[in-house]
Parts: C-alpha cells; sequence; structure tokens
C-alpha cells in the first residue's frame, strides 16, 4: 500500500514511518520543515518539501505518487502557544486538515489515520482517562485537534472517509535512528536528558504541592515505538474493515511522577541532574493516565517497551549518539 504521512519529518512522523517501511509499506513523507528535520526522514521513503495548504503540491503527490491511504501528523502542539496565538492554531490543525481532507476527496483516498492528542479530555474528573468520558478541552490545542476529530466523523457519514483518530497522552524515548529535538524543548524527558548531557542548568518543578505521592504531577508515558505501532494496526485495520470512525487512547497504563522521571534519569545517565522548585502552571492536572484498553481489544495493540528505564535509555543512546555524529 502507498501511504503518505503528512509530519513526517518530525520526531513521532519519523518513527512511524520506519515502522510503516519495515511493514513493507510504501511511505512518501509530505512536510514544510517547519518543526521537522529533512534527516529525520528514512532513505528508503520519499520526501517532499511543502504545505498542506500548497492545493497544487498536495494534489500532485497524491495523484502522481498513487497515494491509497494518508497517516496525518503534521501540527501544532504547544498548549501554551495555541493559548497566545490560536489563529496559528486553528490554521495549522483545522483550515489545513480540512485542505488535506478535500483533495484527499477529489483524488479519491478515503482512509486516513489521525494523530490526535490527550489534550481533547482538558482536566478529566476521574483516572485512568477513557475514551467515552467527556471531551472538554482547555485549549485552542485540545480545541482544534477535537474539531479535526469530529469533522472526520461528518466527512465519514457524508462521503464515505474511513479513518481512525488515535489519542496520545506522553510520547517518549528514541528509535536507533530518530529521537526528540524540538526548539523549543518543553516535554520533560528530553528536557531533563539535556541538564544530564550538560546542554541545560537545572530541571524546574513546575509545582511540588500536588496530591500525588511525591507532590510532583503525574504523566502516562508511551515509547515512542510502541506508538509507532499503534499507527501501523490502525492502518491494517482501515484495510480490513475498522468500524466507522473508531477513536482509541495511546498510553502506556501506569504513570510516573515528575521526580521519579528526574531519580530513573540520574541512574540511566549516571550523572547528577539539579532541580529547582518554581511555581504551578495554570491548568497542569495533578494526574494524567490513559486507558488503553478499547485498542488492545479491537485492534490487538501490545505495548512491549514501557519500562521507564528504557524509555528514557533508548533517548538517551539517541542523544549520545546524535552527538557523536554531530562532533565526529
Amino acid at each position: 500500500m502507498r501511504v503518505l504521512v503528512t509530519g513526517g519529518a518530525g520526531y513521532i512522523g519519523s518513527i512511524v514511518t520506519e515502522a510503516l517501511l519495515r511493514d513493507g509499506y510504501s511511505v512518501v513523507v509530505y512536510d514544510n520543515l517547519s518543526k521537522g528535520h529533512r534527516d529525520a526522514v528514512p532513505s528508503h521513503a520519499v520526501f517532499v518539501e511543502a504545505d498542506l495548504l500548497d492545493a497544487r503540491a498536495l494534489r500532485g503527490v497524491l495523484e502522481e505518487r498513487r497515494i491509497e491511504a494518508v497517516i496525518h501528523m503534521a501540527a501544532d502542539s504547544l498548549v501554551g502557544e495555541s493559548m497566545q496565538d490560536p489563529s496559528k492554531y486553528y490554521r495549522s490543525n483545522v483550515q489545513a486538515g480540512l485542505s488535506l481532507l478535500d483533495m484527499m476527496q477529489l483524488c479519491g483516498v478515503r482512509r486516513l489515520v489521525f494523530s490526535s492528542t490527550a489534550a481533547v479530555y482538558g482536566e478529566p474528573a476521574k483516572q485512568p482517562i477513557e475514551e467515552r468520558d467527556p471531551l472538554q478541552p482547555a485549549n485552542p490545542y485540545g480545541e482544534t485537534k477535537l474539531a479535526f476529530e469530529r469533522a472526520l466523523q461528518w466527512y465519514g457519514r457524508a462521503y464515505g472517509f474511513r479513518s481512525v483518530s488515535l489519542r496520545y497522552f506522553n510520547a517518549a524515548g528514541a528509535s536507533l535512528l530518530n529521537g526528540e529535538r524540538h526548539e523549543p524543548e518543553t516535554h520533560l524527558i528530553p528536557c531533563v536528558l539535556n541538564v544530564a548531557a550538560g546542554r541545560a542548568p537545572v530541571v524546574r518543578l513546575f509545582g511540588t504541592d500536588y496530591p500525588t505521592k511525591d507532590g510532583t504531577c503525574v504523566r502516562d508515558y508511551i515509547h515512542v515505538e510502541d506508538l509507532a505501532d499503534a499507527h501501523v494496526l490502525a492502518l491494517r485495520a482501515l484495510q480490513t474493515g475498522a468500524p466507522p470512525s473508531p477513536v482509541y487512547n495511546l498510553g502506556g497504563g501506569g504513570g510516573y511522577s515528575v521526580r521519579e522521571v528526574i531519580d530513573t534519569a540520574q541512574l540511566v545517565t549516571g550523572r547528577l541532574i539539579p532541580t529547582e522548585v518554581a511555581p504551578r502552571r495554570p491548568g497542569d492536572p495533578a494526574v494524567l493516565i490513559a486507558s488503553s484498553d478499547r485498542i488492545k481489544k479491537e485492534l490487538g495493540w501490545s505495548p512491549t517497551r514501557q519500562r521507564l528505564d528504557g524509555i528514557i535509555d533508548s533517548a538517551w543512546r539517541w542523544m549520545q549518539h546524535r552527538e557523536v555524529r554531530e562532533n565526529g
């Protein structure tokens, strides 16, 4: 099958592309490189540098490459930035997404796996979070992702689109080839490892008085390669007859506090990681943990890389190898 991966030069997109190639798919990566990296695209994938709002480029790729399905990962995804500039998020996450759907419709491509987010739940009333729980985004990032999820349902009814939406919790870790390199970096594990590597002086603890076992926030981390496997399963389900527009949570099913992440990173790296306490960030829930029972039951997803030390070790090894290559 010929698959288009939008945002395939990014952190998760590049590792999803690796998984697709290993499974025998033909992959075209479509990315404007606003956040992605050209060298993250595996050599066996075709790369097209273009924007989703460039209708001519998008149509050319869909038609000339005879695309049969799309994995849509291109998005803006910083919660704080979305609060300051919601226009950017509606343009990137809704307008560009609808442009993609309309061009897919024009070209007869009607299968799509969507990279969604746990931000659609806002501040949930219970843990672990299930797919049937209330959807109440607390920021434009989550709101725009939910808007596209809902568009997929309506496009499915009207035009025969078949889609699967995957709601990520906290992707972490690395493959042998690719890992996190955001600018700015906001995710906890790479921030902690940047301190271990001497690239930053200290890890800031945003609140130490939460109602958790050590006072710091608890989050559900999922190894990025387990996440990539879920995309392959979702795509396979679209080939074989998935139910109409299903949504699935993707998480590890457990949770680790900020302090546990730091303590584990010190053991993995063998380095002291200094911290400083900062005020709580507005809107940070004490605990966010996913129930991934639905995707396990319906698609047979079975994550195998969920130990925190293994997740951190994979990210640290990738970071060290990248440093050697850059300085080599």
